[in-house]
């Protein structure tokens, strides 16, 4: 029921904003333009009391389970909407008066464990967020100050298209028994109806006046409970020092370890193989005039040397940055990894763009290592990847059919792959019940610069 209140509550949102620049501009009519915008946002900010009331008795009875042990499977979820519906008053914020509100939750839990243990810890996390205990004081004071902020320049605006129709509402209203008083104007005749219609005009543009600061106080009441306070500002700050730190601790290990690689694959097979073919030209050029044909066979075995090398030192070139990534991109690289692949691997992919080689290589590496431990380790037979780009990263997801049970912790590479991806601010999710199937999502943050090169 919530939710289909807050969709219905979106959809009203979304058609009051889509009245923006019909009646923008400059002067008196880019004023009232304004001026009425504000006013229609409020009863849309105030059906928002609906959902948060509803969400602030759910909050509230989940709590009361938690004695029972039902509580802490069903105050997750619950949280999990309230900051849904927070994150939409975020969004508005932005939209409507241009004031950015971050989001202060702490992360959640890695998904280690799974049934009631796992509730239990995003239960004790999100419990032990403080923004979660804002995010309630808002569903507590908004309904009643936002409430009264949201609709005040409205009923103003009421009031006084009211009070233009009392010339002729008011024998009607007196007639009934009703109240015939217009703010400190007694209704009885036409002329006090005429004096009360007067009145009116500046009632309506006193509410059109009061709109726009009316919506600025609501965003700033929105604010003051729902952004980042100054300590958890400085705790983010402080963790962000502290991952930047790892990854860049993680990425010089990792760049010498790869130097090292480097070095002892160039040393023990295309060097070795070089001098061996210099050795042989030497011995062959004293056997050319002596014996002809033991110099054919030395060259006959250099050539071939030769080609091994060259082929060593393309794999060597490939495991650097493959040339198929290069020159076609990251959706037909994939595709080139599906192919020699022992799996059978459908690759789908919409890119748009391609992001900085870095960044492209970052994600080509960790979908190589998906597949090669999809390959070695979950008895699959069939692998799912996907490519996109959405909301300012490239994302590719890698979905076996095999046992299952994938843990970073037990050092099946996906360590590896989480320390690759941290390196560029990236992320790795990973959901592997007993049993298959197993998902792996990658997220990398980036921006797409040069045209598509390869289509799904």
């Amino acid at each position: 029921m919530t939710s289909s209140i807050t969709t219905g509550v979106v959809n009203t949102v979304q058609n009051i904003d889509s009245t923006r620049g019909r009646t923008g501009g400059r002067g008196p009519l880019g004023w009232l333009g304004h001026a009425v915008r504000s006013a229609l946002r409020g009863p849309a900010l105030a059906a928002l009391a609906v959902p948060q009331l509803l969400l602030l008795t759910a909050a509230t009875v989940t709590a009361c389970l938690l004695g029972l042990g039902v509580g802490v499977l069903l105050v997750p979820p619950t949280l999990l909407a309230v900051r849904g519906l927070a994150n939409l008053r975020r969004r508005l914020a932005a939209r409507w008066s241009g004031t950015e509100i971050r989001e202060p939750y702490l992360p959640l839990p890695e998904e280690t464990a799974t049934g009631f243990k796992g509730a239990w810890q995003r239960c004790q996390r999100m419990l032990g967020d403080p923004a979660t205990w804002r995010d309630l004081l808002w569903l507590t004071v908004d309904p009643i100050v936002g409430f009264t902020l949201a609709v005040l320049p409205l009923a103003l605006v009421a009031w006084g298209v009211f009070g233009l129709l009392l010339p002729w509402l008011w024998e009607p209203i007196a007639s009934g028994g009703g109240n015939t008083w217009y703010l400190m104007i007694h209704v009885t005749d036409a002329d006090s109806a005429r004096t009360a219609a007067l009145l009116a005009v500046p009632t309506m543009l006193a509410g059109l006046a009061l709109a726009p600061g009316a919506l600025r106080a609501h965003t700033a009441l929105a604010k003051s409970l729902l952004g980042p306070t100054a300590r958890a500002e400085a705790l983010a700050a402080e963790r962000k020092v502290q991952h930047l730190t790892e990854t860049r601790r993680d990425a010089l290990t990792t760049q010498a370890a790869e130097l090292r690689r480097i070095e002892r694959d160039l040393h023990d097979g295309a060097q070795a193989r070089l001098v061996a073919m210099g050795m042989n030209l030497g011995v062959a050029e004293r056997l050319v005039e002596r014996d002809p044909e033991a110099a054919k066979q030395l060259l006959a075995e250099t050539r071939q040397a030769s080609a091994s090398a060259l082929n060593e030192l393309r794999d060597l070139v490939r495991g650097i940055h493959p040339p198929v990534l290069a020159d076609r991109g990251l959706a037909d690289a994939v595709r080139a990894l599906g192919m020699d692949s022992p799996l059978n691997v459908t690759v789908t992919a919409d890119l748009p763009g391609r992001p900085e080689a870095p960044v492209e290589s970052a994600l080509y590496f960790g979908v190589s290592e998906a597949l090669t431990n999809a390959a070695k380790h979950s008895g699959a037979t069939h692998v799912d990847v996907q490519l996109w780009y959405e909301n300012g990263k490239l994302k590719a997801q890698v979905t076996d059919d095999g046992t299952g049970g994938a843990d970073p912790s037990r050092g099946t590479g996906l360590r590896g792959l989480e320390r690759r991806l941290a390196t560029f601010d990236g992320v790795l999710a990973v959901r592997s019940p007993l049993g298959g199937p197993t998902t792996l999502t990658m997220e990398l943050p980036c921006e797409l610069y040069s045209p598509r090169t390869s289509s799904s």
